[in-house]
């Protein structure tokens, strides 16, 4: 665990980021005497705590290490339509704060991670959802396609014609392996199904993963075509799908990063929402800042599968009973290599 040191240099350094610090996201509450405490500083992605998604999902492994650990922690979100800069700002405000680790979620850190680490070489950093070959950076990556490929089968299955359809945030690669493994597992099942796909935003442009009303679109739009099953890998926007699906009678919406049926603002749309396709982010956040504490913090590359349960599928509401035996046929046969799922379309 790393000691800070020089409090007041620390301090000085902290004043005068504040003003940055404060357009660029939300802290949670400091103690100021942190004279070797394990210190955690997280930066989340566009949307940040109570998106019901992707960052609640690293959310929950920040709540388990100041729990389980007594760390501290500062918690910091991006902005839609933030710079670079911005980032970089952010992450080096954590790491001069003399916080360690210094997690940033999601891939949109990654240029970010790259230089900040470099200059703060004595700092522990994560980054989730990519890859980064610095050696004082764990990248906490997951097998998305596979998951996905479950919530293909089961779309495929529970759909009463074959019309499903996959909404993405943002045409991402890392998006993209969520639709491939989707896609991949609905025609395994069914070769005659037909899968819509749909992106909210493209490029550089962040804001499908925040747009609940570009996510109901979309999903009235797939309803209106014919889908009975719509899965929305859109972060916040995935609401604003699950809120246009519970609108339809007969059809199911599939949830993703969290266990959408239990989260307080969707759980009214719970008898609608089939299964959640679940990256245990917290996992592999908890896994981080234990190691840190340790004194033996993770580098490198820390993969987390469908063999090791890294993501999966809930079973929240018993709407996958029916089908469970062939979705764990499925689940067995990615395992044990029989099928290879797919990470482009």
């Amino acid at each position: 665990m790393r000691r800070v040191s020089k409090i007041t240099a620390a301090c000085a350094v902290a004043a005068a980021l504040a003003l940055t610090a404060t357009s660029c996201g939300e802290s949670s509450t400091e103690s100021s005497d942190s004279e070797g405490k394990l210190k955690v500083g997280m930066a989340y992605d566009v949307g940040g705590r109570g998106d019901n998604s992707f960052n609640d999902s690293a959310a929950r492994g920040l709540d388990k290490a100041k729990a389980d650990l007594g760390a501290e922690t500062k918690e910091l979100t991006a902005k839609s339509g933030e710079t670079p800069a911005d980032r970089e700002q952010r992450l080096t405000s954590l790491a001069e704060g003399g916080y360690n680790p210094v997690i940033g979620v999601g891939f949109a850190y990654s240029d970010a991670i790259a230089k900040v680490a470099k200059s703060h070489p004595d700092t522990t950093f994560g980054l989730i959802d990519s890859v980064s070959d610095a050696k004082n950076v764990a990248s906490i990556v997951f097998t998305e396609e596979q998951g996905s490929y479950l919530a293909g089968v089961a779309a495929a299955l529970k759909s009463k014609d074959g019309q499903v359809g996959f909404i993405g945030g943002v045409d991402l690669p890392l998006i993209k392996k969520f639709a491939a493994g989707f896609q991949q597992g609905v025609t395994d099942t069914d070769p005659k199904a037909k899968v819509q796909i749909q992106y909210l935003s493209t490029g550089s442009d962040l804001s499908g993963f925040g747009s609940p009303d570009k996510g109901k679109a979309a999903a009235k739009g797939m309803l209106d075509k014919g889908a009975d099953v719509i899965f929305a890998a859109a972060g916040g926007s995935g609401a604003g799908a699950i809120e246009a699906v519970a609108g339809k009678k007969g059809a199911w919406s599939i949830g993703v990063d969290s266990d959408q049926a239990k989260d307080p603002a969707l759980s009214k749309y719970s008898e609608t929402i089939m299964t959640s396709v679940v990256k245990n982010v917290d996992s592999g956040v908890f896994d981080l800042i234990k190691s840190v504490d340790e004194g033996k913090p993770l580098s490198g590359t820390q993969s987390y599968s469908l063999a090791e349960d890294g993501v999966s599928l809930t079973t929240t509401g018993g709407h996958l009973s029916d089908i469970q035996a062939k979705i764990d046929e499925a689940k067995k046969k990615i395992v044990d290599g029989s099928i290879k799922v797919k990470t482009t379309t």
